[in-house]
Formats: structure tokens, C-alpha cells, sequence
């Protein structure tokens, strides 16, 4: 039997109790943690757009998951969908004004929910903490 006390465990216990978190704060705003994510992504790029394909790549999600968050995000008008007028096989996706408002709504409630995930810690546990994150990150991220 696996251990539970494994980094992997812990890991998952976190993930599960922020998105959990974070979807009873956006189900007022008849938000997902993963809609949020998709606008969020969005909205950091410069051009506020991305390829249907880019998009599926960033967020490591299937072309049919990231079809079903798009079309939901653009039936809510925080999203527009446009083609290529060279490619009709390529598809766009934009945050529009409002999305990129759910953003700072969003942004403010992802603030809260760290502080409570970091409360426990002092200030150099913190930055240890995102430091080693982030390496983890890196090591996955190039592979």
C-alpha cells in the first residue's frame, strides 16, 4: 500500500482543498477554478488571444475539455471565438473586457485563499517554499 506520507499525497490534498476553495467562492459568480484558469491564461499573454491549439497546450488539457470551457466562457460573454481568415481550420479564443474583470475578481479571492495556505509559515519559510515549487515546476515544465 502507498504511504500517505508522500509529497505526492500532500500534494493532492492541497490541489483538492484550493480548488474546492476556490469553486464555492466562483459558484457566486456561476464560475469554475478551470473557467478561471482558461481567463486567466488569457489575459496574461500580451495579445489577450490564443490558438485553440496553444491554448490546449498551455493549459495541458484535451482539445475536447478546452472546447467545453471556451464555449461556456463565451456563452457567458467573457470570451469571443474568431477563425483565421487564411485557415478556416484555426480558431482563436479572446478574453473580452468583462472576462479580464473576472480576472481582478478572481486574482483578489487567489491572494486570500495563499494567505491561508501560507499562514503557517514564516516569512524565509515562504520564500523557500516558492522557490522549491518553482523548481519542481521547471523540471516538469521542460519535459
Amino acid at each position: 500500500m502507498i504511504s500517505k506520507e508522500t509529497c505526492v499525497f500532500f500534494i493532492q490534498q492541497i490541489h483538492n482543498a484550493l480548488e474546492k476553495n476556490a469553486n464555492n467562492q466562483l459558484r457566486k459568480k456561476e464560475l469554475t477554478f478551470s473557467q478561471i484558469n482558461v481567463l486567466l491564461t488569457l489575459a496574461d499573454v500580451p495579445e489577450k488571444k490564443l490558438s485553440f491549439k496553444e491554448l490546449e497546450k498551455r493549459l495541458a488539457l484535451a482539445q475536447s475539455t478546452t472546447a467545453g470551457l471556451i464555449s461556456r466562457l463565451e456563452l457567458k460573454g467573457l470570451v469571443s471565438v474568431s477563425g483565421d481568415r487564411n485557415d478556416k481550420r484555426m480558431k482563436y479564443v479572446q478574453i473580452t473586457s468583462a472576462g479580464e474583470r473576472c480576472c481582478k475578481d478572481a486574482e483578489t479571492a487567489m491572494l486570500d485563499m495563499e494567505e491561508k495556505l501560507l499562514m503557517p509559515l514564516s516569512e524565509s519559510e515562504r520564500r523557500e517554499f516558492l522557490s522549491l515549487l518553482k523548481k519542481v515546476n521547471r523540471s516538469f515544465a521542460d519535459k
